[in-house]
């Protein structure tokens, strides 16, 4: 698919997270005309994907795409598997070793679905929400995984090895304080209260308030400065 006009084209993968809506706002802000990847990944509740819905309407995504790649069949997570979510845990015990809820291998698959629809719109744009400073300690979340990727791209793609395009893997949050990334997205005009961070949410949708991601999501606003309309009675 050839390009008619002048606006770049990106491929934003879009959780329906507060990383992902702040990537996908940026992305937009940058004059991207933004398609929204959403991966099914056999995550344990769907609300995720309910809130995807609601952000890439929300924030004018020209396209907004959901597949899926059953990674439950492989388990060995808490976000895929009959495992327990931990709860309650302190900063040190955050960022003391891999949790329990890495995925394996899921950014790379998701980063491959994206590069693969890229090539197809002709686009070498791809944003992803990654973050390596209040993070949960995700070994796909590390500059040196994008970059990585980014090299395997442009050995991988037509459009790199024939045409001499250069695909870049953008990841503006990665060296950003959740709380910049919140007072970021406000700036952009995010509401967060579309959007989902909770590994463990009751069956009506309300965050547990006590893994790790609603944990990391609470300091998050508490620095910012500003109140989680999610948390708003």
């Amino acid at each position: 698919m050839i390009q008619a006009d002048t606006q770049p084209r990106a491929v934003v993968l879009l959780s329906g997270g507060l990383d992902s809506t702040t990537c996908l706002a940026m992305a937009k802000a940058q004059g991207f005309e933004c398609h929204a990847l959403s991966v099914l990944y056999g995550q344990r509740h769907q609300v995720e994907i309910q809130a995807a819905r609601r952000v890439a309407q929300a924030l004018g995504a020209a396209q907004h795409r959901e597949i899926g790649v059953d990674l439950s069949a492989f388990g060995g997570s808490a976000l895929t598997a009959d495992i327990e979510v931990p709860k309650g845990r302190s900063e040190a015990e955050m960022s003391g070793g891999i949790p329990i809820t890495y995925v394996p291998a899921r950014n790379t698959v998701f980063l491959s679905l994206a590069l693969a629809w890229a090539e197809a719109l002709d686009s070498t744009d791809l944003f992803i929400g990654v973050n390596a400073l209040d993070y949960s300690g995700y070994p796909d979340c590390r500059p040196e995984f994008i970059m990585a990727f980014e090299n395997l791209a442009n050995l991988a793609t037509k459009m790199s090895t024939t045409q001499g395009r250069r695909i870049k893997i953008h990841a503006p949050l990665i060296r950003m304080t959740k709380a910049q990334i919140i007072q970021a997205g406000l700036k952009l005009g995010v509401d967060y209260g579309l959007t989902h961070s909770c590994y463990d949410p009751a069956p009506d949708g309300r965050p547990c308030g006590q893994c790790d991601s609603c944990l990391l999501r609470a300091k998050g606003f508490a620095e910012a400065g500003t109140a989680d309309p999610v948390l708003a009675p």
